[in-house]
């Protein structure tokens, strides 16, 4: 019975809660195949958590001797290198151009934050009235962060704050970022009227210089760094990135950068991601409610950018689409093409892309200034 047993160890350690995660996987894989909801993450991740709920789990443990994805977890998640060298591609793709040509969108990037702090508080309300949950400050800020649609940002602020519930903030972050398409529409149209949805804003071209576009990564990171300066491995790689990019001098290292390495680290990012989802620590009530707080994340924070758009209408005479508010998350482009498409469907000439580019970019540096906040004032607020 015995070398039964050992023959056929996989059969005997076969558990139930097997074939839940594996449904799990397999509903992101559909989504990434089907749905094309950010394939490149979506994917990996699933088939990362059905690789390590196989019986055994020999890819993340044998024999006391770490697997090949427990190797990736400790040398690119728990170390950091991961979410920052994604910056640094993140930051080779993206042209700060249409922002710099309207720099007030960066409010609405700073207003579409709003649901990282909503949610952050919810949190340690819901801790104070279920203490069992141990939702502390920590790991209160770490969920909230879900909210930026950041996925680097949120396993950045996660592996310092709350490693334990990595796995479940992580899936969220990269859940929600793939299912813009189906979040966001909602939220807006229950927040606006058809009048408003109509709204055409005039697009003015201003010509920036190279001066201005090499000079605007520098002064971000110096910037940053004084302010919080915690923040500086997120700001200052994602701002390298665009420095590669606009210098004109190493157009192979941008191209690189954009491709090659944004794909292998997506890659390795993506089912190391997958390969935390354990059942053990995966089906959890916890993990429901963090699951849940994250969806109110990222509807309060395309609400507060939706709302902050409304409210400027009531002083402004020329009328801002509270739709483009709604593109100030960090989930670019994917939220700029959206509200493009929701404001073509209410008036085919209507065209605000451009401003709605200009919200989104400015959203990506407000998820990581917001990331830089929260990484800062907790530890502070604890001292107090």
């Amino acid at each position: 019975m015995d070398s039964f047993a050992q023959l056929f160890q996989g059969v005997v350690a076969f558990q139930w809660q097997y074939l839940v995660m594996y449904l799990i996987g397999a509903t992101l894989i559909f989504l990434a195949i089907k749905k094309d909801y950010e394939p490149m993450l979506l994917l990996p991740i699933g088939f990362g958590a059905i690789l390590v709920n196989l019986p055994m789990s020999t890819i993340w443990e044998h024999e006391g001797t770490p697997g090949v994805l427990q190797i990736f977890y400790n040398a690119g998640i728990l170390t950091e290198i991961f979410p920052v060298l994604i910056f640094v591609a993140v930051g080779a793709m993206i042209d700060f151009t249409p922002l710099l040509k309207n720099p007030k969108m960066l409010f609405f990037g700073a207003a579409a934050q709003f649901g990282i702090f909503f949610t952050a508080l919810g949190a340690l309300a819901l801790n104070a009235v279920f203490p069992e949950l141990g939702f502390d400050l920590k790991t209160s800020a770490a969920i909230g962060i879900i909210g930026a649609a950041d996925g680097p940002t949120s396993i950045f602020v996660a592996s310092k704050f709350a490693k334990e519930w990595l796995g479940p903030i992580s899936v969220a972050a990269y859940s929600y970022m793939a299912l813009v398409p189906v979040i966001q529409p909602p939220v807006v149209k229950a927040l606006t009227t058809r009048n408003e949805r109509l709204i055409r804003m005039a697009y003015h071209e201003v010509k920036v210089s190279k001066t201005v576009l090499i000079a605007f990564p520098i002064l971000i990171t110096i910037i940053a760094g004084i302010i919080a300066p915690i923040s500086v491995p997120l700001v200052g790689l994602l701002m390298f990135g665009n420095l590669i990019r606009e210098s004109g001098v190493l157009e192979r290292l941008s191209k690189a950068a954009q491709n090659e390495l944004a794909n292998l680290v997506t890659l390795l990012l993506g089912i190391t991601i997958g390969a935390t989802m354990h059942y053990e620590k995966f089906l959890d009530v916890k993990t429901l409610i963090i699951m849940a707080m994250g969806l109110v994340a990222f509807v309060f924070d395309t609400a507060g950018g939706v709302l902050f758009a409304k409210f400027l209408n009531l002083f402004s005479k020329e009328k801002i689409n509270p739709m483009v508010g709604a593109a100030g998350i960090s989930a670019f482009p994917m939220s700029a093409r959206i509200i493009q498409k929701m404001a073509k469907q209410e008036d085919p000439h209507n065209f605000i892309l451009m401003q709605a580019v200009s919200a989104n970019v400015a959203g990506q540096l407000g998820s990581i200034v917001a990331g830089g906040m929260v990484l800062a004032l907790v530890p502070w607020l604890l001292t107090r």
